[in-house]
Order: structure tokens, then C-alpha cells, then sequence
């Protein structure tokens, strides 16, 4: 039995899209570490080309990784939120771009958290403005992701520590710890 075609947002606001995205839960990807945590995502605009920057970053043993690339729409012409995301992904040379299917399941109505998907069903992401969600939120974005025909029981929560890492610096130590060293100033 073929599954239904997915529903998308119509109309999405790009520009109220933009910004710092934490992920709270997806299902593990092959570019993510496994034992990632304050996985986040920052998306800027670039008015002239109408295209996104994108900026992923994770944190593994206390050390950033981060992947960027551009996100673009898959038709100029359609109003559906279904967006095309092109990274660059060392350490392969030359090196490969990777383009993927960003699909916006839903936004709420003050862009405070989203269901991103792509039409195999393989990834799905929640994402909030906030390190938190509240459960009852979580348990809804959840069940429509369901009704989609995504597999729920592969969702996977992304540990998030409050405050969340600083920004792009710190050095690329183990600990763990140097993002609360900076904020101290130490």
C-alpha cells in the first residue's frame, strides 16, 4: 500500500524561519556523531540569491563539529515548504557535495518549533528555538509525525545542556567543560 504524499507547510515565512534551531529529537544520521549532544542548527538568509546559509553543529566529547551548506527552494514557483539542502562534506576530496530534502511538516504559528522530514521517511528532525520543549508539545509534533508515516520508534532525543554551548570558538579540547570556562572568562 503506497503511503499518502506527505503534507508540507504552504506558505513559509523564510525570513521568520531564520535563526538558531535546537534539535530535540531525530533519527541518527550517518553524518552525526552517535554520541552527539547540543546538536543545533543556525540558518541565515541571503536575500540576493534566495538561498539559506546553513550552519549544523554538534558536540561530541566535548568537541564542535560542524557541517555548513546552502538550502534552497526545490521549486521557486511552488508555496509548499520543501527545500533542497546542499552540503559540502569533507574529509572526502575532491570534495562531494551532498544534497538532501528539507521538508518543513509543520511550524507553529510563532515559528517556536518545527517537524522537518524528507519524502523517504528516512530523517526526521524536531526543532525548537529553545534547548527545551515542553512534553506536551513534543507528544504532538510526535503524533504527526506519525500520521505522516514516519516511524516513531526511531526517534532519538538529543541531549541539550541549559545554557546551551557558546558560539563557534573554544578549543578543541575533551573536557567537555571550556564553553563554561568562557563564560566565567577563565
Amino acid at each position: 500500500m503506497a503511503k499518502k504524499e506527505m503534507d508540507v507547510v504552504k506558505g513559509l515565512d523564510l525570513q521568520r524561519y531564520m535563526g538558531r534551531w535546537y534539535e530535540i529529537a531525530s533519527f541518527p544520521s550517518f553524518f552525526q556523531p552517535r554520541n552527539g549532544e547540543n546538536t543545533r542548527a543556525t540558518y541565515t538568509l541571503n536575500s540576493s540569491e534566495g538561498t539559506v546559509h546553513v550552519l549544523n553543529e554538534t558536540w561530541s566529547d566535548g568537541k564542535r563539529s560542524f557541517i555548513e551548506g546552502s538550502a534552497f527552494k526545490a521549486d521557486p514557483k511552488s508555496d509548499e515548504a520543501k527545500l533542497k539542502v546542499k552540503f559540502y562534506v569533507p574529509p572526502f576530496l575532491p570534495i562531494i557535495p551532498v544534497t538532501g530534502n528539507y521538508w518543513v511538516l509543520f511550524v507553529d504559528d510563532d515559528y517556536q518549533y518545527a517537524l522537518v522530514g524528507e519524502p523517504t521517511r528516512k530523517n526526521l528532525w524536531i526543532l525548537s528555538r529553545n534547548t527545551q520543549i515542553d512534553e506536551e508539545i513534543y507528544k504532538q509534533l510526535v503524533e504527526r509525525a506519525k500520521e505522516e508515516g514516519y516511524d516513531v520508534s526511531k526517534l532519538h532525543k538529543t541531549p541539550q545542556s541549559d545554557p546551551p554551548p557558546l558560539g563557534e570558538e573554544g578549543p578543541k579540547d575533551t573536557k567537555g567543560i571550556w564553553w563554561i570556562k568562557s563564560i566565567f572568562g577563565k
